[in-house]
């Protein structure tokens, strides 16, 4: 899927202006106000009206919110209902949420539950779960393991790539961490105030970028670890 073009003004004023290709996974890195958040509302069809969007792309399925598009939020502890209990907050069938259930590794017992009665790593595969329910062409991923210990993050990470090599789908993770980035991404695009800094594949960029400004952000990442291929 090519975005050829993306671009959100406001006042006149541009405020991201990119293009990507997302072959699988890609990594869209940047540190706060780089454009992250707003390129993924504009991909969502929710940036406010004040701003003017213009978005082109190549792709065999609409950009449809809840159907082809799907979203894992930053944070499962206020993604869901806490007065809901969780099978209610699903609209598919039994079947069907027995399958995604069993799918992100979910014990059925936990759809009787209410939200705070459930650990972080089980709210986000919940809340996964919910996100793959319309069997989305591309899945968006939001800083989604930002709430979660160092153990449960990678858990969650592992568990998206599975569930990605099974269901054939593609993913847009927008993120700070690289090092989230590189468990879970083929390639990255690196962004800084709404331009695009470089990208290519995620193993490559890590070990040679090319800018200063990536290299700051890899060793912000990796300040006490080597990255290893």
């Amino acid at each position: 899927m090519n975005i050829n073009k993306l671009k959100i003004t406001l006042d006149k004023k541009t405020l991201v202006d990119i293009n990507f290709t997302i072959n699988k996974s890609l990594a869209l890195v940047g540190q706060s106000g780089s454009g992250k958040s707003l390129t993924l509302k504009a991909l969502l069809g929710m940036l406010p009206a004040s701003m003017t969007c213009e978005l082109s792309f190549d792709g065999d399925f609409e950009l449809i919110a809840g159907k082809t598009l799907s979203l894992v939020p930053q944070n499962p502890f206020t993604a869901l209902s806490p007065l809901t209990k969780i099978r209610k907050q699903f609209f598919s069938d039994d079947k069907r949420v027995f399958e995604l259930f069993d799918e992100v590794g979910l014990d059925l017992s936990l759809l009787d539950r209410f939200s705070p009665e459930l650990s972080g790593g089980q709210l986000q595969r919940v809340v996964i779960a919910m996100a793959l329910e319309s069997r989305p062409k591309l899945l968006l991923l939001d800083e989604p393991t930002t709430a979660l210990d160092p153990q449960t993050k990678v858990m969650v990470l592992e568990l998206l790539k599975k569930i990605q090599e099974k269901e054939e789908f593609l993913m847009l993770f927008v993120t700070h961490d690289i090092s989230s980035a590189s468990l879970l991404c083929e390639d990255i695009c690196v962004i800084r105030d709404g331009k695009v800094v470089e990208n290519g594949i995620i193993t490559k960029i890590l070990k040679t970028p090319k800018e200063a400004y990536t290299k700051t952000l890899i060793e912000a990442n990796f300040a006490n670890r080597k990255f290893r291929q």
